[in-house]
Formats: structure tokens, sequence, C-alpha cells
């Protein structure tokens, strides 16, 4: 019975301090479920953006420049929306939206330059929250610096080395005929130019044995330089400055002994320059031609084509309403050409020599901005008219810096002709990872022996270098491929039946 008595007692206890803690939760902290409600308000946490990062519009793109934005902050963009024109290092390329939602910040204006690839360039909110709220990520801190360099980068700069302290007089009375030298101590005392008259001798009668050649080597401040042993005297005054006579003037066409100075600020002086911007496109041209030049071992070959078949085939063309270039005809022949001959479509990777299973020839296009290939894709497989029309719209997409990733991505073989320059010949660089670049020169019209060698006749005749690699393209594999080559261009109705 008093135990029963005992255990009411308990619980009635229980559920008075319950009550009066949950009472006391009511009256003193009334202000804690608006508390929530404000904290969870987007005013004050802001919107989660979707983040626009730079892609990667190429394979060889490490940064780009953002040129225009096609999209305000606060417009809706769908999925597929053109968003911005990035220039990367083959042209410039449209950036598509890949997801649908309102413009929020824009965090890399126009003209930017040298973004790097995944760098924040945008946020966006999805449709129907406020896009003035976005939360803007706070920008990412760069690395710390080890602690050993930020010290050295605070510490003070090293003191300047003191001059060794003046020679006792005893010692410059010493002459050298007196001194007696140890052969170990004189060939370290030669070795590292000591005059042997600083050590101090500890041998017997004054010998100057191998421990005091060592001690005066460890004293000794610079062991590359001799000390001077001569008492100090005051360094004679400079002559005075007296300028030359001016000599004749240079003869005209001879440049002068001296550049002139250049003049900051004053434009036109001599010797002044200009900066000037480089594009994208520019710095990767540059970046991948040096890298060719000294990664692929060139080898050049040369040949002369008779293109007298080929510019009376045009000439029967255009009569048809058909027009075609020269070109057109040479691009046709390279692609037969290296249907014919499968070794030469190769490629070089780290491994070693790739066979390519397509023949994609791409075809050098002058921009402002500098050279960009776009591609013909399956060139063999296609009619001289039909190459015709594909590389004049490259050409002119290529211009207007329109191309698309996949028209400049992927050749196998490169053309570059500079014949309508007036060029009769030269060498191109070739375009990795590609093994072979074919340069083509103009035609023009050289006297040459008939077939029977009785006779001069007129040819037209139109010189192409083939640049390849050494490791790919062997110098007999290159001439049989200017032989094949040389042979379609002559016989064009040839490259029908390959």
């Amino acid at each position: 019975m008093a135990a029963s008595l005992q255990l009411g007692r308990q619980g009635i206890l229980f559920g008075l301090r319950f009550n009066l803690i949950k009472q006391c939760q009511r009256t003193t902290t009334p202000w804690l479920p608006h508390a929530r409600t404000f904290h969870r308000c987007p005013a004050l946490l802001g919107v989660a953006p979707l983040k626009v990062e730079m892609p990667a519009l190429s394979p060889t793109m490490e940064e780009g420049t953002i040129v225009k934005w096609l999209k305000k902050e606060g417009e809706e963009v769908a999925a597929g929306d053109a968003l911005c024109e990035i220039e990367t290092d083959k042209a410039v390329v449209t950036m598509e939206s890949s997801d649908d939602g309102v413009l929020a910040k824009i965090l890399m204006e126009e003209g930017s330059r040298g973004v790097p690839l995944g760098t924040l360039i945008a946020l966006m909110v999805e449709e129907g929250e406020d896009w003035k709220q976005v939360e803007v990520p706070p920008p990412t801190a760069p690395p710390a610096a080890p602690a050993a360099a930020v010290a050295a980068s605070v510490a003070p700069p090293p003191a300047p080395a003191q001059p060794p302290p003046p020679l006792p007089p005893a010692v410059h009375t010493i002459s050298s005929a007196l001194l007696r030298l140890s052969p170990a101590a004189r060939n370290i005392l030669d070795t590292h130019g000591l005059d042997p008259r600083l050590a101090t001798p500890t041998g017997p009668r004054g010998l100057i044995t191998k421990e005091d050649a060592l001690n005066l080597l460890k004293g000794t401040p610079s062991s590359g330089a001799a000390v001077p042993v001569a008492a100090p005297t005051a360094p004679a005054a400079p002559p005075a400055y007296t300028p030359a006579p001016a000599g004749p003037p240079p003869a005209p066409g001879l440049r002068p002994n001296i550049p002139p100075l250049s003049i900051p600020g004053k434009p036109g002086a001599p010797g002044t320059f200009t900066d000037l911007p480089a594009s994208n496109i520019r710095r990767i041209i540059a970046q991948r031609l040096t890298e060719s030049k000294t990664t692929i071992p060139h080898a050049y070959a040369s040949v002369d084509c008779d293109m007298e078949a080929v510019m009376k085939l045009r000439k029967d063309l255009a009569k048809e309403q058909v027009k075609v270039s020269v070109n057109d005809f040479v691009i046709k022949a390279a692609a037969v050409t290296l249907k014919e001959m499968p070794e030469v479509n190769v490629t070089w990777s780290g491994d070693g020599p790739l066979a390519l299973d397509s023949i994609h020839i791409s075809i050098a296009v002058a921009t402002e901005k500098g050279l960009i290939t776009p591609i013909i894709r399956d060139a063999a497989d296609m009619g001289v008219q039909e190459i015709s029309a594909t590389a004049k719209a490259l050409a002119q997409r290529a211009r207007d810096g329109k191309l698309k990733p996949e028209e400049y991505q992927g050749g196998s073989f490169s053309i570059s002709n500079l014949g309508m320059f007036g060029i009769s010949g030269f060498s191109a660089v070739i375009n990795p990872p590609q093994a072979c670049i074919l340069a083509v020169g103009g035609s023009r019209a050289e006297l040459r022996p008939s077939a029977d060698q009785q006779t001069l006749r007129t040819q037209q005749l139109m010189t192409v270098t083939l640049s390849s690699d050494g490791r790919l393209v062997d110098d007999a594999l290159a001439s049989r491929f200017l032989e094949k080559l040389r042979a379609n261009l002559e016989k064009p109705q040839r490259m029908a039946l390959v």
C-alpha cells in the first residue's frame, strides 16, 4: 500500500513539472515560430542558383573569351536557346543553354578574356523564382601559399657581404720566397686561387700544412677569386667623359650600328611600338605551330603537275553552268590518293601510328583572326561539284566565325592553297596530330619537251609540296604518294573510277 502511494506521488510530481516547462516555453519564447519563418525567407537566404560555367567547346580549348551575351538578366531562357557567343581556340561558337529558367546574374561581362574552363560565368534560377534574389556564391580563394614560401616572402633581404678584414702588417712583410708549403697545401691553394701568405703556418719551421690551407679556405668569403694582398690605395679619379666626334652619316641603305632607343609617351618617335591584343585563336595558332615545328620531324617533297586536262575539263563544265575551281580538283585528287594509299592516311598518337578509317580533308581558310581549317568529310566519296559547294559554304562560315565544333575537328589530311595570291610554291607546317599537309601553288605556263623530245610545247604546271611527318611517312612513301597524286590530276577522269 505504501509503495502504491509513493508511485502515485511521483507520477503527479512528474506531470506538474512537464506542464510547468511547457508553460514557460510558451510565455518566455513567443517569438520562436516567427523566427523560424523569418530565417526561411528567400530575401535572407537567397534563391538557389543554376550555375552556368565556361564549357569546353573544342578538344584543345583551355580558356575562352566572352564575345557577346545574347540574353539579358531577367530574361527567360529555354533549353537549347542561344545564351552567349564564346571565342575558342578555333572559332566563335554560340553556347546554348542546357536548362530552362531565367538568366539571373551575368558574372563575366562581354569582352572578358582568358576565362579558364569551368569558371562560373552566369547564374540562372528556375521558372517562378525571384531572379533578383539569386544567391551569388562567394569567389573561390586562391590556394594558400606554403609556409616556407610565406616566410621567404616576408623575410628581410640578406645583408651584404662584409669585406674581408684588413691583413695583419706582419703578413704583408712576409716574402713569398720565404714561404714553405707542403705539396697538399700548395695544391689546395693553387686550385682555389688563394694567396699562401694569408695562411697561418702551424708546421715545423713555419711550414704551411694541408690543415692550414683548409682553414684558410673555410674562412675565405669567396674561394673563386684571390684576395688582394697589397695595401689598399685610393682609386684614381676616372677620366672625364669626352664624347666621340660624330662620324659621317651611314650610307643610304645601311643600318646604323646602334638601333634607336624607344621613347615612351611619344607616338611616332623612332623605336616606339604599340601592343596589339592577341585573340584566343591567334594565340592557339602560335602555340600549335610552335609545337608542330619543335616536336614533329618535317620532311618535304615537291612535284610539278601538268594541269592542262583539269583546265580543259573546267571549261567544259563551265559551258554546262557548273563552276568548280582548281582547288576543288586538288581536294578530290588528294582524297582519292589517300583512298588508294591508306598507309598515308594515318595520325600519330603517344604510342605510335594510328590508321584512320575515314578520309576527312581539312582546307586552310584565311580569316581576320588567323587560319582555320574546316573539314570536308568523306571527300573521296563526293563529286567535284559537291566538294566545291561544301568548300564554299565552310569557307564562308569560317570567315563569319559561325563554324560548329564538328566542322573543324577530326581532319586527317590538310590542304593549303596560296596560288590565288601569286605564290608559285611554298612549304606548309603540319597540323598536328595529322601526318601530312599539301601546299599548292599557282599554275604557270612553261615550255617543256614533248613526248617524242623533238619539239617544245607549252604546259600549265602547278607545284605541290608535301610536308610529311617523318615518323609516319618516309621519303619513299611520300614520293609514291606525290606520283599517284600527279597521275590523278593529269588524268582527272581516272578519279571517277577509283
